[in-house]
């Protein structure tokens, strides 16, 4: 985590032109629990601090199997992306509450399937913007950039996004882990309408939602993250289904992670449900 801190002051970049106040060393809380920096730690990564492992280590005791849901999310994305860039031949993909890199990026299995792919990542923590930038650097087809996912206007009206973006193809938004974090009151599912809204029929929408079936006390888990930059809303499995309304759902629907067109040969855990996941994708007609 250091050397995260020692490159950010080395590289004053989160100082936005339109906007001053949009600066890193304002921003940057590491006493405030971040959702992106717990997800890492989960993930055994060494970006994140002690406010976020305190969170961590409370969310592994009300959820013993945490660690390894969050590795059956990234297998999802794995699988989901080349399903996207594979069979519905997209060429294109918004990754919308990216996180921090880690293995097999968005970008890199997309361009395993079609090298011609392009990325863009979207994120607000500094930390993620920090790795993001510094790992993306001379990449020509992926770039990151800094918005919340309830602005998708500003998101669609970036230069960097437009830069990479054809509006007139489909394109596949990728919303992992994001959406448990966002309130009812952002209207999540009207946001997800707005951005497909500028795509064409072909456009898909990925998403993996924690939900409170396997949750032995959603109140306490949803609890642990009032003081964290993101506070938590579980959501049933028909709430997250009502998030893409109106699109075709992908087979096999929604299902927990394992289900989700899992590789040949893969054997699926006893109990699906501790994954704490379900994932679904949809087809904008």
């Amino acid at each position: 985590m250091l050397l995260c801190r020692d490159w950010l002051m080395r590289h004053n970049r989160y100082v936005n032109p339109a906007d001053p106040e949009r600066d890193w060393r304002k921003s940057f809380r590491p006493d405030i629990p971040s959702g992106a920096r717990i997800y890492d730690y989960l993930l055994d990564g060494k970006d994140n601090y002690p406010a976020d492992r305190e969170v961590a280590k409370k969310l592994i005791a009300q959820l013993p199997n945490a660690k390894l849901a969050v590795q059956w999310n990234r297998s999802f994305l794995r699988r989901v992306v080349r399903y996207m860039v594979g069979e519905a031949g997209l060429a294109q993909i918004i990754d919308i509450g990216a996180g921090l890199p880690t293995a097999n990026p968005t970008h890199e299995v997309a361009q395993q399937v079609n090298p011609e792919a392009r990325v863009v990542y979207v994120d607000h923590d500094p930390v993620v913007l920090a790795h993001g930038r510094d790992m993306l650097q001379g990449l020509p087809d992926v770039t990151i950039i800094e918005h919340e996912f309830a602005q998708p206007e500003r998101i669609l009206a970036d230069e960097n996004l437009t830069a990479l973006i054809d509006f007139s193809q489909p394109v596949g938004v990728m919303l992992l882990s994001i959406l448990h974090f966002i309130q009812d009151s952002d209207d999540p599912g009207g946001v997800i309408a707005r951005i497909l809204r500028q795509f064409p029929s072909g456009s898909h929408v990925a998403i993996s939602h924690a939900v409170p079936d396997a949750m032995s006390s959603v109140a306490g888990v949803q609890r642990l993250f009032d003081k964290a930059t993101e506070r938590a809303r579980v959501r049933t499995r028909a709430e997250v289904a009502e998030l893409v309304a109106g699109l075709e759902i992908v087979e096999p629907g929604l299902v927990w992670l394992p289900e989700w067109r899992p590789e040949p040969g893969t054997t699926m855990p006893e109990n699906v449900a501790e994954s704490y996941y379900c994932a679904i994708a949809a087809r904008k007609p």
